[in-house]
């Protein structure tokens, strides 16, 4: 025998037998997509198959494939071919290859309604199950702060800082300089179109209330929900694929006092500083634009930005911020949580972390505009 695969027909009573010899390996595709193509146009032709596979002298999990995809094939109605001389060897390959569910392909593209409302209904669970995961880390991080209330000492506050470190001083540069160049934007956009209306000194008031009420802690949310919030994900799910959280469970440690709660008190502190920052480097950008592009002195803009703005613009946009981070620290912390044990589940939990994170930061931005617009603030 010279290795090479074949399938030769054997005529038994009313039926057709196939005998597989040869080595049904990977390494001999091409002939045994062949041989299982011709084999396959004689289903109908034959009240049953047998597939003696007791000749093979090599078989890998393409070639179990190949001789189920075949079994399936020349199935008819509730009469199935039977796969013969299987040896011990091999038995368990094929078994675990015959769970593979098939036609899950075709059944989709025939069934598109169904599809559909399976797909709606798996989507209203998985929401489901977030708003659970997130209520459930919620009552966890309250957990951990009351005993933490009661025993101070057991604070992380190295941790803290640590952290703190992290997620705002080293968040400062990317802020300033991103939230200057928005304020760029829309200082010369405004400009742009309020010339038109002879009315240039108008931008101040639009940049002020603006940046100070709704862009910029919404700008640097979304930055933190990015940065910080991805690495929180990141983190966790490391430390979950390397067993680290079960063994701080197996040395009497509470996970979330240990590694979450540090983490998101350090975000709550984080985040309104930046949002401060980054507020003031939009004015400042939008300033510099509206003094050398609109003609606007830098007096003029400080008298109107004082004008047009008040203490309530401020505290409107620094009540948000503590919020977002929690929201941002909740969701980061759970989708870490939920990480497996492959790096493919760490990409896909980091990245619903960040698209999570955003979701949410601009649904709450919004409930906040209904709120204080509900209050008169």
């Amino acid at each position: 025998m010279n290795g090479n695969p074949a399938l030769e027909q054997v005529i038994v009573g009313e039926g057709i037998g196939l005998r597989a010899t040869g080595q049904w390996t990977v390494h001999h595709a091409p002939d045994l997509e062949k041989i299982v193509e011709k084999t396959e146009q004689l289903s109908g032709r034959a009240t049953h198959f047998v597939i003696d596979v007791s000749q093979v002298s090599s078989l890998d999990t393409f070639g179990a494939w190949l001789i189920e995809r075949l079994r399936r094939s020349l199935t008819q109605g509730n009469v199935e071919p039977r796969v013969a001389g299987l040896s011990a060897n091999y038995a368990s390959l094929v078994d675990e290859v015959r769970q593979v569910k098939p036609g899950i392909v075709h059944t989709r593209q025939r069934q598109t309604f169904l599809g559909m409302l399976d797909g709606v209904g798996r989507s209203v669970v998985e929401v489901g199950a977030t708003l659970v995961g997130l209520i459930g880390m919620m009552g966890a991080i309250l957990n951990a702060l009351g005993r933490v209330a009661r025993h101070p000492s057991t604070f992380r506050f190295t941790s803290m800082v640590h952290h703190l470190e992290q997620v705002c001083w080293r968040a400062v540069p990317i802020v300033l300089l991103i939230t200057f160049l928005i304020g760029c934007i829309i200082a010369q956009q405004g400009i742009f179109h309020f010339r038109k209306f002879g009315a240039d000194v108008f931008v101040v008031d639009m940049l002020g209330v603006l940046v100070l009420r709704e862009l910029g802690v919404l700008l640097v949310a979304i930055m933190v929900a990015g940065r910080s919030g991805s690495a929180y994900t990141a983190e966790l799910g490391s430390m979950r694929m390397r067993e680290e959280v079960d063994a701080l469970r197996t040395m009497g440690f509470d996970p979330t006092e240990v590694l979450i709660l540090p983490r998101v008190i350090a975000l709550i502190i984080a985040m309104p500083i930046l949002a401060f920052l980054g507020a003031m480097a939009a004015l400042y950008g939008g300033g510099l634009v509206a003094w050398g592009y609109g003609g606007v002195q830098p007096d003029a803009f400080l008298v109107r930005l004082k004008e047009a703005i008040s203490i309530n613009h401020f505290t409107v946009g620094m009540v948000k911020a503590p919020f977002m981070a929690l929201v941002i620290g909740i969701v980061a912390c759970v989708e870490g949580a939920a990480v497996k044990g492959s790096a493919e589940s760490l990409g896909q939990h980091t990245t619903a972390s960040v698209v999570k994170s955003i979701f949410f930061v601009i649904v709450m931005d919004g409930l906040f505009a209904i709120f204080f617009a509900t209050i008169n603030v």
